[in-house]
């Protein structure tokens, strides 16, 4: 597997080649580099995979050389490959390929086309080095790479106020997560003596769960709290909705599909050190369940079409690490696979409307969309069945599985999910019944919207049926099927255990499913049939219930409280330090002061300096005078 290192330096490739000379070289240049890094890189990729898939036990340790040895730290430099990093390879070439053949359309007439699509390319390679790393410090570059990436893309319309903003907020928000993982890896390292993952797996297997809180359960809460600063979680989820600053395709591949899926697939990778951490994943179920419902209030009533999007990532995510906690690896990592098709899918949809309308995002100026936009609407209609569950749409299985196991670890966390992915049914339908039926409501907006160009359709329609087809992969036992992702993903989930997968208990599942499918279909109906034909349900509800909707439409007042109670206390101390240090003692005594003195000082000696021969004689005389004193004393 000697060219499986030209998968992710393919990407980084084209980022030098496009950041150095993309400027001075034409459009058609920049594409060819940026998506034909990508695409080479996906062939790459699915020749490595079906090696590893013939492969014995479906993994390939790939290792290079050492790359860091000190004291008892040995860190090699090498790939894993197993089902696990395998798919998330295959989801970030694949996906990433059709956003960046989508971009063509959607970025043509920018400026910074160049300096977009090698950040672009930047980002897929610090992804694939994420997934691919066989140590958690080449999984920590990866981490780190991908926040710089999320920061330059959010931050790409930089001569605004609110994106330079945003990309700030993000990488920040995100340091305070990092810092976690960091504490995390070393308490693995202390607990472990090494840093591989292979070499911590395997450890774990010969382990007992802890009872109670003990030094791995505190690893693992570090790696957590990283996991929710990455992947959105509460109370760190407030940077994903500003990041919407950033262009739409980057919405679509960072922000939906691939950077914010990492705290999950960390956590994956990690299982069996977390099967170890009851408490741990306890924590991680209830975070997640409490994060869906939270944010998938907040998408009810929001009127900019990324943002009803962004609370809906932030939503999803919480589902995902719902699983997780329920200790459902596989139906965790299964809704991250479902998630990336049909959330790019809607990202792009929504990107194609806002394309359509000359960059307007309000759903409120949107309307009659329907038969303007033929190709995104169905296929973004397509994306709404799967997001909502609605059988036999990928989004179905996957949800389905996450609640069912949610209900085994705690009636109430399936009650918090069925009510949350009601709200979801409920926005979904509402953003489209704005956008795609009733009367236009900005008639200049519609009398010029039209489909957007092959290139930004033929992605959407790919996606489409993977958001249609996928979650077949993993039909559960209940409904007939075999889980076919969960028995692909156990030599990667199970790695180094003596005693393979903890089962389940047997349940309701299928009359679980048919009652949050059935509410599912029934608030997305009402959503639907309240908003097809105009604003009317919503002015009466804001007449009649104005602080809820205010709250609603506020988040919350999140971040509000956030400036009020954290960043308004830090600006005023750092103001305070800043004075204090700064202008008083460094400024003041340490620069000014010396030279104040300097000048007073030559000033009182220019007084003396007349130009008169009788006041320096006399001035001689005096200090002659005073010598003799001295010595004749």
């Amino acid at each position: 597997m000697t060219y499986a290192w030209l998968i992710p330096v393919l990407p980084l490739l084209g980022f030098l080649v496009n950041l150095l000379v993309g400027k001075k070289v034409g459009k058609g240049f920049v594409t060819a580099v940026a998506v034909g890094s990508v695409t080479l890189s996906f062939i790459l990729a699915v020749r490595l995979f079906l090696a590893m898939k013939g492969a014995d036990g479906h993994r390939l340790d790939l290792a290079y050389f050492t790359w860091m040895q000190t004291g008892a730290l040995t860190v090699p430099f090498g790939f894993t490959v197993d089902p696990l990093s395998g798919t998330m390879m295959l989801v970030i070439t694949g996906i990433g390929l059709l956003i960046h053949l989508y971009s063509v359309g959607y970025m043509h007439e920018e400026e910074g086309y160049y300096r977009y699509f090698a950040y672009l390319n930047l980002f897929v390679f610090f992804m694939l080095t994420l997934v691919l790393g066989d140590s958690l410090v080449l999984m920590f570059v990866g981490w780190e790479g991908v926040g710089l990436c999320s920061y330059l893309l959010i931050g790409y319309y930089f001569e605004t106020d609110y994106a330079p903003d945003a990309g700030l907020k993000a990488f920040l928000t995100n340091r305070v997560g990092d810092l976690g993982v960091a504490i995390g890896m070393m308490a693995l390292f202390a607990a472990f003596g090494t840093l591989t993952v292979s070499g911590i797996l395997t450890q774990a297997g010969h382990l007992a769960p802890e009872v109670g809180f003990g030094f791995l359960t505190f690893a693992t809460l570090m790696l957590f709290v990283g996991a929710t600063g990455k992947s959105a979680q509460l109370p760190l989820y407030l940077w994903l909705p500003d990041a919407m600053a950033g262009p739409t395709p980057v919405s679509a591949l960072i922000h939906a599909a691939t950077m914010v899926t990492s705290g999950i697939y960390l956590i994956c990778r990690l299982a069996p050190v977390f099967q170890l951490t009851p408490t741990t994943l306890t924590v991680v179920a209830w975070v997640g369940g409490l994060t869906a419902l939270f944010a998938a209030t907040i998408g009810l009533f929001q009127r900019d079409i990324k943002k009803v999007l962004a609370y809906s990532t932030v939503s999803q995510l919480g589902f995902m690490f719902l699983g997780l906690g329920a200790t459902g690896f596989a139906a965790g990592f299964f809704h991250v696979f479902t998630h990336a098709w049909f959330k790019a899918l809607l990202f792009l949809g929504a990107g194609s409307v806002i394309h359509a309308l000359h960059h307007q995002q309000d759903l409120f100026k949107m309307g009659g969309l329907k038969s303007k936009t033929p190709v995104t609407f169905w296929t973004m209609l397509i994306a709404t069945f799967a997001i909502m569950g609605l059988p036999p749409f990928s989004g179905f299985f996957s949800k389905d599985e996450i609640l069912y196991l949610a209900y085994l670890k705690s009636p109430l966390l399936w009650v918090i999910g069925v009510v949350a992915a009601c709200c979801t049914s409920f926005y979904m339908w509402r953003l489209m019944a704005l956008t795609f039926w009733g009367e236009p409501r900005d008639h200049h907006a519609y009398d010029h919207a039209h489909e957007s160009p092959k290139t930004m359709t033929v992605p959407l329609m790919v996606l489409a049926v993977g958001s249609a087809l996928f979650g077949f992969w993993g039909v559960p036992e209940a409904f007939g099927g075999h889980f076919a992702i969960g028995e692909w993903l156990k030599p990667a989930l199970t790695f180094g255990q003596l005693h393979g997968e903890h089962g389940h208990h047997a349940g309701p599942a299928i009359a679980l499913a048919a009652t949050s499918t059935v509410l599912g279909v029934i608030f997305g109906l009402f959503g639907w049939f309240k908003y097809k034909d105009g604003l009317a349900w919503e002015e009466g509800f804001i007449a009649k219930f104005p602080a809820v909707h205010r709250v609603l439409l506020n988040k919350y007042y999140v971040d509000e409280a956030v400036e009020l109670t954290i960043l308004g206390p830090l600006r005023w101390f750092g103001n305070v330090c800043w004075k204090l240090f700064d202008v008083i003692l460094i400024d003041g005594v340490g620069v000014n002061l010396p030279a104040a003195l300097t000048k007073v000082a030559g000033d009182f000696v220019a007084l003396f300096q007349t130009g008169r021969v009788r006041n320096y004689v006399f001035t001689m005389g005096l200090g002659v005078a005073a010598l003799l004193y001295m010595l004749l004393k």
